[in-house]
Protein backbone atom coordinates (compact mmCIF):
# COMPACT_ATOMS: atom_id res chain seq x y z
CA UNK A 1 0.00 0.00 0.00
CA UNK A 2 1.61 3.18 -1.16
CA UNK A 3 2.16 6.23 1.35
CA UNK A 4 -0.69 8.38 -0.55
CA UNK A 5 -3.28 5.82 0.20
CA UNK A 6 -1.95 5.44 3.93
CA UNK A 7 -2.47 9.23 3.79
CA UNK A 8 -5.56 9.35 2.70
CA UNK A 9 -7.33 6.82 4.35
CA UNK A 10 -5.68 8.32 7.68
CA UNK A 11 -7.17 11.75 6.62
CA UNK A 12 -10.54 10.57 6.59
CA UNK A 13 -10.66 7.55 9.01
CA UNK A 14 -9.42 9.77 11.53
CA UNK A 15 -11.85 12.68 10.74
CA UNK A 16 -14.74 10.02 10.53
CA UNK A 17 -13.93 8.43 13.78
CA UNK A 18 -13.68 11.63 15.95
CA UNK A 19 -16.85 12.92 14.21
CA UNK A 20 -18.23 10.02 15.49
CA UNK A 21 -16.67 10.23 19.18
CA UNK A 22 -18.39 13.94 19.49
CA UNK A 23 -14.94 15.63 19.07
CA UNK A 24 -15.49 19.67 18.20
CA UNK A 25 -15.13 19.52 14.48
CA UNK A 26 -12.51 22.35 14.68
CA UNK A 27 -10.46 19.95 16.43
CA UNK A 28 -11.33 16.85 14.56
CA UNK A 29 -10.73 18.53 11.30
CA UNK A 30 -7.31 19.82 12.46
CA UNK A 31 -6.08 16.96 13.87
CA UNK A 32 -6.98 14.91 11.06
CA UNK A 33 -5.00 17.02 9.32
CA UNK A 34 -1.99 16.41 11.37
CA UNK A 35 -2.19 13.06 11.59
CA UNK A 36 -2.12 12.60 7.61
CA UNK A 37 0.96 15.17 6.94
CA UNK A 38 2.91 12.92 9.98
CA UNK A 39 1.86 10.09 8.03
CA UNK A 40 3.43 11.54 4.74
CA UNK A 41 6.72 12.53 6.91
CA UNK A 42 6.05 16.32 6.07
CA UNK A 43 6.82 19.11 7.98
CA UNK A 44 4.01 20.24 10.48
CA UNK A 45 4.75 23.77 10.27
CA UNK A 46 2.87 23.60 7.09
CA UNK A 47 -0.56 23.27 9.32
CA UNK A 48 0.36 26.28 10.83
CA UNK A 49 0.91 27.91 7.72
CA UNK A 50 -2.22 26.91 6.27
CA UNK A 51 -4.44 27.82 8.89
CA UNK A 52 -3.51 31.20 8.88
CA UNK A 53 -3.66 31.27 5.21
CA UNK A 54 -7.05 30.38 5.27
CA UNK A 55 -7.99 33.17 7.52
CA UNK A 56 -5.89 35.82 6.32
CA UNK A 57 -8.22 36.51 3.53
CA UNK A 58 -9.55 40.37 2.63
CA UNK A 59 -13.06 38.62 1.67
CA UNK A 60 -13.35 36.54 4.77
CA UNK A 61 -13.64 39.91 6.91
CA UNK A 62 -17.21 40.39 6.13
CA UNK A 63 -17.81 37.24 7.93
CA UNK A 64 -17.31 38.49 11.36
CA UNK A 65 -18.76 41.96 10.15
CA UNK A 66 -22.19 40.50 9.04
CA UNK A 67 -22.63 38.12 12.31
CA UNK A 68 -22.54 40.69 14.56
CA UNK A 69 -25.13 42.80 12.26
CA UNK A 70 -27.19 39.69 12.39
CA UNK A 71 -26.45 39.88 16.58
CA UNK A 72 -26.91 43.38 16.45
CA UNK A 73 -30.56 43.22 14.88
CA UNK A 74 -31.77 40.62 16.34
CA UNK A 75 -31.37 41.81 19.61
CA UNK A 76 -32.22 45.25 18.86
CA UNK A 77 -35.86 45.04 19.01
CA UNK A 78 -37.16 44.30 15.58
CA UNK A 79 -38.51 40.90 15.89
CA UNK A 80 -41.71 41.89 16.78
CA UNK A 81 -42.14 44.51 14.45
CA UNK A 82 -41.30 41.77 11.44
CA UNK A 83 -44.11 39.58 12.92
CA UNK A 84 -46.55 42.54 12.64
CA UNK A 85 -45.28 43.00 9.09
CA UNK A 86 -45.69 39.17 8.19
CA UNK A 87 -48.74 39.33 9.78
CA UNK A 88 -50.53 42.33 8.10
CA UNK A 89 -49.54 40.38 4.73
CA UNK A 90 -50.52 36.71 5.13
CA UNK A 91 -52.32 36.70 8.52
CA UNK A 92 -55.78 36.44 6.93
CA UNK A 93 -55.29 33.04 5.44
CA UNK A 94 -56.37 29.59 7.06
CA UNK A 95 -53.51 28.97 9.27
CA UNK A 96 -53.09 32.33 9.16
CA UNK A 97 -49.74 32.16 11.81
CA UNK A 98 -48.25 29.66 10.79
CA UNK A 99 -48.00 31.84 7.30
CA UNK A 100 -47.05 34.79 9.64
CA UNK A 101 -43.95 32.62 10.98
CA UNK A 102 -42.99 31.42 7.16
CA UNK A 103 -43.27 35.04 6.25
CA UNK A 104 -41.43 36.71 9.10
CA UNK A 105 -38.69 34.47 8.83
CA UNK A 106 -37.86 35.25 5.34
CA UNK A 107 -37.86 38.85 6.47
CA UNK A 108 -35.49 38.26 9.45
CA UNK A 109 -33.69 35.69 7.77
CA UNK A 110 -32.28 38.91 5.57
CA UNK A 111 -30.83 40.63 8.34
CA UNK A 112 -29.57 37.66 10.95
CA UNK A 113 -28.40 35.30 7.86
CA UNK A 114 -28.75 32.52 10.58
CA UNK A 115 -31.24 29.81 11.18
CA UNK A 116 -30.12 29.43 14.69
CA UNK A 117 -30.81 33.25 15.43
CA UNK A 118 -34.02 33.13 13.53
CA UNK A 119 -35.35 30.39 15.58
CA UNK A 120 -33.80 31.99 19.32
CA UNK A 121 -35.51 35.32 18.18
CA UNK A 122 -38.70 34.45 16.63
CA UNK A 123 -39.46 31.25 18.37
CA UNK A 124 -40.41 32.63 21.79
CA UNK A 125 -42.75 34.83 20.57
CA UNK A 126 -44.41 33.06 17.52
CA UNK A 127 -44.70 29.24 19.63
CA UNK A 128 -46.38 30.41 22.07
CA UNK A 129 -49.01 32.76 20.35
CA UNK A 130 -49.61 30.24 17.97
CA UNK A 131 -50.72 27.35 20.64
CA UNK A 132 -52.68 30.39 22.30
CA UNK A 133 -54.82 30.41 19.12
CA UNK A 134 -55.64 26.55 18.85
CA UNK A 135 -52.17 25.38 16.83
CA UNK A 136 -50.63 22.36 18.32
CA UNK A 137 -46.91 22.83 19.96
CA UNK A 138 -45.46 20.39 17.65
CA UNK A 139 -46.61 21.74 14.17
CA UNK A 140 -45.91 25.28 16.21
CA UNK A 141 -42.05 24.28 16.78
CA UNK A 142 -41.83 22.18 13.30
CA UNK A 143 -42.90 24.96 11.13
CA UNK A 144 -40.34 27.60 13.06
CA UNK A 145 -37.34 25.29 12.36
CA UNK A 146 -38.16 24.49 8.39
CA UNK A 147 -39.13 28.48 7.96
CA UNK A 148 -35.87 29.17 9.92
CA UNK A 149 -33.90 28.04 6.99
CA UNK A 150 -35.16 30.86 4.69
CA UNK A 151 -32.99 32.84 6.53
CA UNK A 152 -29.35 31.00 4.70
CA UNK A 153 -30.58 31.56 1.47
CA UNK A 154 -32.26 35.37 2.09
CA UNK A 155 -29.21 37.61 1.78
CA UNK A 156 -26.55 38.55 3.63
CA UNK A 157 -25.79 35.45 4.77
CA UNK A 158 -22.35 34.94 6.13
CA UNK A 159 -21.94 31.50 5.02
CA UNK A 160 -22.41 32.57 1.21
CA UNK A 161 -18.84 34.24 1.63
CA UNK A 162 -17.69 31.20 3.31
CA UNK A 163 -18.61 29.47 0.19
CA UNK A 164 -17.57 31.92 -2.71
CA UNK A 165 -14.42 32.25 -0.56
CA UNK A 166 -13.83 28.41 -0.54
CA UNK A 167 -14.68 27.95 -3.91
CA UNK A 168 -12.58 30.40 -5.36
CA UNK A 169 -13.02 33.59 -8.19
CA UNK A 170 -17.19 33.93 -7.12
CA UNK A 171 -18.72 36.87 -7.01
CA UNK A 172 -20.29 37.45 -3.79
CA UNK A 173 -22.47 39.91 -4.98
CA UNK A 174 -24.23 37.62 -7.87
CA UNK A 175 -24.23 34.59 -4.89
CA UNK A 176 -26.42 36.95 -2.62
CA UNK A 177 -28.94 37.78 -5.32
CA UNK A 178 -28.96 34.63 -6.41
CA UNK A 179 -30.64 33.37 -2.81
CA UNK A 180 -33.69 35.68 -2.83
CA UNK A 181 -36.10 33.29 -5.19
CA UNK A 182 -34.45 30.34 -4.00
CA UNK A 183 -36.08 31.29 -0.15
CA UNK A 184 -39.10 32.85 -1.51
CA UNK A 185 -39.66 29.12 -3.74
CA UNK A 186 -38.80 27.29 0.08
CA UNK A 187 -41.03 29.65 2.03
CA UNK A 188 -43.64 29.11 -0.59
CA UNK A 189 -43.21 25.12 -0.58
CA UNK A 190 -43.58 25.68 3.30
CA UNK A 191 -46.35 27.49 3.09
CA UNK A 192 -48.51 25.17 0.75
CA UNK A 193 -47.33 22.43 3.23
CA UNK A 194 -48.97 24.60 6.18
CA UNK A 195 -52.02 25.23 4.27
CA UNK A 196 -52.68 21.75 3.53
CA UNK A 197 -52.05 20.50 7.22
CA UNK A 198 -54.17 23.70 8.43
CA UNK A 199 -57.51 22.99 6.76
CA UNK A 200 -57.16 19.13 7.71
CA UNK A 201 -56.85 20.11 11.40
CA UNK A 202 -59.03 23.01 11.19
CA UNK A 203 -56.86 25.77 12.75
CA UNK A 204 -57.88 29.07 12.91
CA UNK A 205 -58.09 32.11 10.27
CA UNK A 206 -56.22 35.50 11.19
CA UNK A 207 -58.21 39.06 10.26
CA UNK A 208 -58.88 40.24 6.99
CA UNK A 209 -56.37 41.57 4.98
CA UNK A 210 -56.36 45.44 5.39
CA UNK A 211 -54.21 47.45 3.37
CA UNK A 212 -53.80 50.82 5.59
CA UNK A 213 -52.59 48.62 8.52
CA UNK A 214 -50.03 46.58 5.83
CA UNK A 215 -48.78 50.02 5.24
CA UNK A 216 -48.75 51.29 8.53
CA UNK A 217 -46.52 48.02 9.38
CA UNK A 218 -44.16 48.44 6.59
CA UNK A 219 -43.37 52.13 7.34
CA UNK A 220 -42.38 50.61 10.74
CA UNK A 221 -40.37 48.39 9.52
CA UNK A 222 -38.42 50.07 7.26
CA UNK A 223 -35.70 50.73 9.16
CA UNK A 224 -34.58 47.27 9.35
CA UNK A 225 -35.08 46.21 5.98
CA UNK A 226 -33.45 49.29 4.53
CA UNK A 227 -30.39 47.64 5.99
CA UNK A 228 -30.43 44.63 3.73
CA UNK A 229 -31.58 46.71 0.69
CA UNK A 230 -28.29 48.86 1.17
CA UNK A 231 -25.90 46.30 1.84
CA UNK A 232 -27.80 44.77 -1.26
CA UNK A 233 -27.55 46.87 -3.76
CA UNK A 234 -24.28 48.50 -2.40
CA UNK A 235 -22.25 45.59 -3.31
CA UNK A 236 -24.07 44.53 -6.46
CA UNK A 237 -24.30 48.05 -7.90
CA UNK A 238 -20.16 48.21 -6.61
CA UNK A 239 -20.52 51.32 -4.36
CA UNK A 240 -18.81 49.28 -2.28
CA UNK A 241 -17.33 45.37 -1.89
CA UNK A 242 -18.95 42.97 0.15
CA UNK A 243 -16.13 43.48 3.25
CA UNK A 244 -16.98 47.08 2.94
CA UNK A 245 -20.98 46.73 2.87
CA UNK A 246 -20.65 44.66 5.87
CA UNK A 247 -18.72 46.74 8.12
CA UNK A 248 -21.21 50.23 7.01
CA UNK A 249 -24.02 47.32 8.10
CA UNK A 250 -22.75 46.80 11.54
CA UNK A 251 -22.86 50.49 12.19
CA UNK A 252 -26.27 50.86 10.73
CA UNK A 253 -27.22 47.82 12.80
CA UNK A 254 -25.87 49.62 15.75
CA UNK A 255 -27.55 53.03 15.57
CA UNK A 256 -30.99 50.90 14.43
CA UNK A 257 -31.12 49.16 17.14
CA UNK A 258 -30.01 51.87 19.98
CA UNK A 259 -31.22 55.11 18.66
CA UNK A 260 -34.29 54.19 16.24
CA UNK A 261 -36.01 50.82 17.47
CA UNK A 262 -34.02 51.33 21.21
CA UNK A 263 -34.28 47.68 22.35
CA UNK A 264 -30.75 48.15 22.95
CA UNK A 265 -28.32 50.45 25.35
CA UNK A 266 -25.35 50.46 25.84
CA UNK A 267 -24.74 48.10 28.03
CA UNK A 268 -26.38 45.60 26.40
CA UNK A 269 -24.35 45.86 23.15
CA UNK A 270 -21.49 45.12 25.24
CA UNK A 271 -23.49 42.32 25.66
CA UNK A 272 -24.28 41.67 22.19
CA UNK A 273 -20.48 41.91 21.22
CA UNK A 274 -19.43 39.67 23.69
CA UNK A 275 -21.40 37.14 22.72
CA UNK A 276 -20.45 38.13 18.64
CA UNK A 277 -16.80 37.37 20.12
CA UNK A 278 -18.05 33.30 20.91
CA UNK A 279 -19.34 33.12 17.50
CA UNK A 280 -16.99 34.50 15.87
CA UNK A 281 -13.67 32.25 17.96
CA UNK A 282 -15.84 29.10 16.70
CA UNK A 283 -16.12 30.18 13.00
CA UNK A 284 -12.78 31.27 12.35
CA UNK A 285 -10.84 28.39 13.97
CA UNK A 286 -13.30 26.16 11.89
CA UNK A 287 -12.33 28.00 8.93
CA UNK A 288 -8.11 27.91 9.70
CA UNK A 289 -8.37 24.70 10.64
CA UNK A 290 -10.58 23.44 7.07
CA UNK A 291 -7.58 25.28 5.10
CA UNK A 292 -5.18 23.13 6.30
CA UNK A 293 -7.45 19.85 5.53
CA UNK A 294 -8.23 21.73 2.04
CA UNK A 295 -4.54 21.61 1.57
CA UNK A 296 -4.35 17.47 2.66
CA UNK A 297 -6.91 16.73 0.32
CA UNK A 298 -5.88 18.76 -2.27
CA UNK A 299 -1.78 17.19 -2.36
CA UNK A 300 -3.44 13.73 -1.97
CA UNK A 301 -5.71 14.23 -5.35
CA UNK A 302 -8.82 13.45 -3.05
CA UNK A 303 -11.01 15.54 -5.16
CA UNK A 304 -9.64 14.17 -8.86
CA UNK A 305 -10.43 10.23 -6.76
CA UNK A 306 -13.93 11.33 -5.38
CA UNK A 307 -14.75 13.06 -9.14
CA UNK A 308 -13.52 9.22 -10.71
CA UNK A 309 -15.51 7.66 -8.46
CA UNK A 310 -18.81 9.10 -8.47
CA UNK A 311 -19.29 9.66 -12.05
CA UNK A 312 -18.19 5.89 -12.71
CA UNK A 313 -21.60 4.81 -11.24
CA UNK A 314 -23.01 7.03 -13.89
CA UNK A 315 -22.76 9.28 -16.57
CA UNK A 316 -25.87 10.60 -16.61
CA UNK A 317 -26.42 13.93 -15.48
CA UNK A 318 -29.14 13.54 -13.50
CA UNK A 319 -28.27 10.61 -11.30
CA UNK A 320 -24.93 12.56 -10.64
CA UNK A 321 -27.09 15.75 -9.31
CA UNK A 322 -29.05 13.39 -7.46
CA UNK A 323 -26.09 11.88 -5.74
CA UNK A 324 -24.22 15.33 -5.26
CA UNK A 325 -27.46 16.25 -2.88
CA UNK A 326 -27.91 13.15 -1.19
CA UNK A 327 -23.88 13.17 -0.10
CA UNK A 328 -24.42 16.65 1.40
CA UNK A 329 -27.87 15.50 3.05
CA UNK A 330 -25.95 12.81 4.32
CA UNK A 331 -23.58 15.21 5.49
CA UNK A 332 -25.51 17.22 6.81
CA UNK A 333 -26.61 14.84 9.37
CA UNK A 334 -23.75 14.43 10.99
CA UNK A 335 -21.18 17.81 10.79
CA UNK A 336 -22.36 21.74 11.19
CA UNK A 337 -22.61 24.09 8.04
CA UNK A 338 -19.74 25.70 7.91
CA UNK A 339 -17.30 22.65 7.76
CA UNK A 340 -19.60 20.85 5.34
CA UNK A 341 -19.02 24.00 2.98
CA UNK A 342 -15.21 24.16 3.23
CA UNK A 343 -14.29 20.73 3.23
CA UNK A 344 -17.45 19.49 0.81
CA UNK A 345 -17.13 22.71 -2.07
CA UNK A 346 -13.75 21.37 -3.60
CA UNK A 347 -14.54 17.91 -3.88
CA UNK A 348 -18.02 18.16 -4.87
CA UNK A 349 -17.69 21.58 -6.90
CA UNK A 350 -15.81 20.31 -10.08
CA UNK A 351 -18.21 17.21 -10.20
CA UNK A 352 -21.11 20.06 -10.00
CA UNK A 353 -19.42 21.88 -12.92
CA UNK A 354 -18.93 19.04 -15.02
CA UNK A 355 -22.76 18.03 -15.81
CA UNK A 356 -23.39 21.62 -16.37
CA UNK A 357 -24.12 23.30 -12.86
CA UNK A 358 -23.33 27.00 -12.70
CA UNK A 359 -21.05 27.40 -9.33
CA UNK A 360 -23.45 30.42 -7.95
CA UNK A 361 -26.04 27.21 -8.45
CA UNK A 362 -24.12 24.82 -6.87
CA UNK A 363 -23.76 27.37 -4.05
CA UNK A 364 -27.54 27.43 -3.03
CA UNK A 365 -27.66 24.47 -3.32
CA UNK A 366 -25.13 23.22 -1.04
CA UNK A 367 -26.39 25.84 1.41
CA UNK A 368 -29.98 24.35 1.16
CA UNK A 369 -28.65 21.17 1.32
CA UNK A 370 -26.64 22.16 4.90
CA UNK A 371 -29.83 23.82 6.08
CA UNK A 372 -31.73 20.47 6.21
CA UNK A 373 -29.11 19.28 7.84
CA UNK A 374 -29.63 21.43 10.53
CA UNK A 375 -33.10 19.95 11.37
CA UNK A 376 -31.64 16.43 11.46
CA UNK A 377 -30.45 14.32 14.24
CA UNK A 378 -28.11 13.41 15.28
CA UNK A 379 -26.16 16.72 15.74
CA UNK A 380 -29.06 19.22 13.94
CA UNK A 381 -28.48 22.61 15.42
CA UNK A 382 -31.73 24.54 14.79
CA UNK A 383 -33.61 20.86 16.01
CA UNK A 384 -32.31 21.05 18.99
CA UNK A 385 -32.70 24.88 19.82
CA UNK A 386 -36.41 24.13 18.62
CA UNK A 387 -36.76 21.65 20.96
CA UNK A 388 -35.54 23.52 23.80
CA UNK A 389 -37.49 26.87 22.92
CA UNK A 390 -40.85 25.07 22.36
CA UNK A 391 -40.50 22.35 25.19
CA UNK A 392 -41.06 19.89 22.66
CA UNK A 393 -39.50 16.46 22.59
CA UNK A 394 -37.27 15.91 19.83
CA UNK A 395 -38.73 12.83 18.76
CA UNK A 396 -42.09 14.43 18.55
CA UNK A 397 -40.88 17.69 16.78
CA UNK A 398 -39.23 15.47 14.14
CA UNK A 399 -42.22 13.55 13.40
CA UNK A 400 -44.05 16.64 13.83
CA UNK A 401 -41.86 18.34 10.86
CA UNK A 402 -41.72 14.81 8.26
CA UNK A 403 -44.14 16.71 6.45
CA UNK A 404 -42.01 19.86 6.15
CA UNK A 405 -38.85 17.98 5.26
CA UNK A 406 -40.99 16.53 2.08
CA UNK A 407 -41.49 20.39 1.16
CA UNK A 408 -37.65 20.89 1.26
CA UNK A 409 -36.85 18.32 -0.51
CA UNK A 410 -39.45 19.47 -3.02
CA UNK A 411 -38.02 22.90 -3.03
CA UNK A 412 -34.26 21.29 -2.98
CA UNK A 413 -35.23 19.33 -6.54
CA UNK A 414 -36.33 22.41 -7.82
CA UNK A 415 -33.63 24.41 -7.30
CA UNK A 416 -31.39 21.43 -8.73
CA UNK A 417 -32.59 20.86 -12.05
CA UNK A 418 -34.12 24.50 -13.15
CA UNK A 419 -31.12 26.51 -12.85
CA UNK A 420 -33.02 29.86 -13.72
CA UNK A 421 -34.44 30.13 -10.14
CA UNK A 422 -30.85 30.55 -8.66
CA UNK A 423 -29.80 32.37 -11.79
CA UNK A 424 -32.46 34.44 -13.15
CA UNK A 425 -31.30 37.49 -10.98
CA UNK A 426 -27.66 37.47 -11.09
CA UNK A 427 -27.87 37.11 -14.64
CA UNK A 428 -30.26 40.34 -15.04
CA UNK A 429 -28.30 42.47 -12.85
CA UNK A 430 -25.20 41.41 -14.93
CA UNK A 431 -26.98 42.84 -18.04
Amino acid sequence: MSTETIAIITLLGSLGLMILLRFPIAYAVGLSSVLCLTVQGLNLVTVCQHMVKGISSYSLMAVPFFITMGVLMGSGGISEKLIALADSLVGWMRGGLAMVNIVASYFFGGISGSAAADTASLGPILIPMMVNNGYDDDFSAAVTITSSVEGLLVPPSHNMVIYATTAGGISVGSLFLAGYLPGALLALTLMIGSYIISVKRAYPKGSPFNFINFVKQLASSFWALAAVIIVIFGVVGGVFTATESAAFAVVYSLFVSVFIYKGLNWKGVWRVLDDCIDILAIVLILIAASSAFSYCITILEVPEMAATAITSLSDNPIVLALLINLILLMLGCIMDMAPIILIATPILLPIAKSIGIDPIQFGIMIILNCGIGLLTPPVGAVLFIGSAVSKVSIERLVKAALPFYLCMIVALLLITFIPGISLFLPNLFAK
